[in-house]
């Protein structure tokens, strides 16, 4: 939005004060640009005040579109020193002259053209010397280019030639009919668009003429965000995965059991990674409510006594350990459930990958975190 000036403000306010005046005691403004020439306005801004008022219901505004012809800068010259032909007529001393130096006495295009047009119009003979053949010619074009930069009409015919010859070109003229609006009034009142505390505390709000709101409005436009370069890269490895036929497993679960977590994955109760220096042990909620038993009991057997191929680690396993909710330290406690899963399906093929957050309670500086992606 371009702001106006102070003195375009002025400029403006004037212009709507004309209109609004003129209609307090006319029933319509016929023709804007009569109106304007009328008043000596400015027809552009006298259309954008209109454009105002009209949105606020001050006026009503019919489009009028006129089709006038304009003259071109070959016109205009022509206007203004005569045609061609009647220019190459002029250049012609009663003696007559020859065809080389009647060229010399004139600009190129103009003997190139005026000369044909001329001898079109039997107005010259070239025998022996150029010369004039009639006593006198009259300027008709450039009467005509005349009347059309003073905005006369023409005929039809003669329009038609002008155009032919390219010295005139139309031009869409746009201007409005203008008549009272549902809330004309003869001076705009500015409606108040914020209740302020100050407007309420003084009690000024019952005389206030309030905007009204619009509710097909857009808002301002808000800026869009980007994704973080690692999270760009992993949705370009998940992108990779999936095109290649994998599933994604369902990795949305951040709180884990140690069963799932370690023991599933037959790591030993007393490893030092479950301690509470590399593990994020939760207080709420500080266990699971529900694990396999039937699948519990044959993991705590390998744990104890050991199994297909494994003689396990020969301690008391416990299920309290077991049942500690922890911040997954590694997506492959996601692998250790599907797996189970599978199982209980009958362990049909299927090509599965994970790609998530995962948290130790590392040292955080510069180059480590508590929390980073795991494929």
């Amino acid at each position: 939005m371009v702001a106006l000036s102070d003195k375009e403000v002025t400029k403006a306010q004037h212009v709507e004060e004309v209109i609004l005046s003129h209609l307090q005691t006319h029933e319509e403004i016929v023709n804007s640009g009569e109106f304007a020439k009328a008043n000596g306005l400015e027809h552009d801004l006298l259309l954008s005040v209109v454009q105002s008022l009209h949105g606020f219901n001050y006026v009503e505004a019919q489009d009028i579109k006129k089709e006038a012809w304009v003259l071109t800068e070959e016109g205009n010259s022509y206007a203004t020193l005569g045609s061609p032909e009647v220019q190459v007529y002029k250049a012609i001393p009663l003696e007559g002259i020859s065809r080389e130096d009647l060229q010399k006495k004139l600009d190129v295009s103009v003997f190139k053209i005026g000369f044909a047009k001329a001898m079109g119009n039997k107005w010259l003979e070239t025998k022996p010397l150029v010369s004039r053949k009639v006593s006198n010619v009259e300027d008709q074009v450039q009467q005509q280019l005349v009347h059309i930069r003073n905005g006369q009409d023409l005929a039809a015919a003669d329009i038609d030639a002008l155009k032919k010859r390219k010295l005139i070109i139309p031009l869409i003229w746009k201007g409005y009919s203008i008549r009272k609006g549902t809330s004309y009034a003869p001076k705009r009142t500015k409606a108040a668009t914020d209740l302020t505390r100050e407007v309420l505390q003084r009690g000024t709000w019952k005389d206030l003429v309030f905007k009204d709101y619009n509710y097909n409005a857009l808002g301002q436009p808000t800026e869009g965000g980007h994704l973080h370069p690692l999270l760009k890269v992993r949705a370009q490895f998940r992108e990779i995965f999936l095109e290649m036929g994998f599933e994604e497993m369902p990795t949305n679960n951040f709180i884990e059991s140690s069963f799932w977590n370690f023991d599933a994955l037959f790591q030993p109760q007393q490893h030092p990674a479950r301690d509470s220096h590399d593990t994020f042990f939760l207080q709420v909620p500080e266990k699971a409510q529900f694990l396999p038993e039937d699948y519990l009991q044959r993991v705590k057997e390998i744990h104890e006594h050991g199994g297909y191929g494994s003689i396990g680690y020969g301690y008391n396993w416990k299920r309290e350990d077991a049942e500690k909710n922890v911040l997954r330290t590694h997506t492959t406690a996601v692998s250790s459930r599907m797996l189970y899963k599978l199982a209980q399906d009958g362990f049909t093929p299927k090509r599965y990958f994970s790609i998530d957050r995962v948290f130790r309670n590392e040292a955080v500086d510069r180059t480590h975190l508590a929390e980073f992606h795991q494929n």
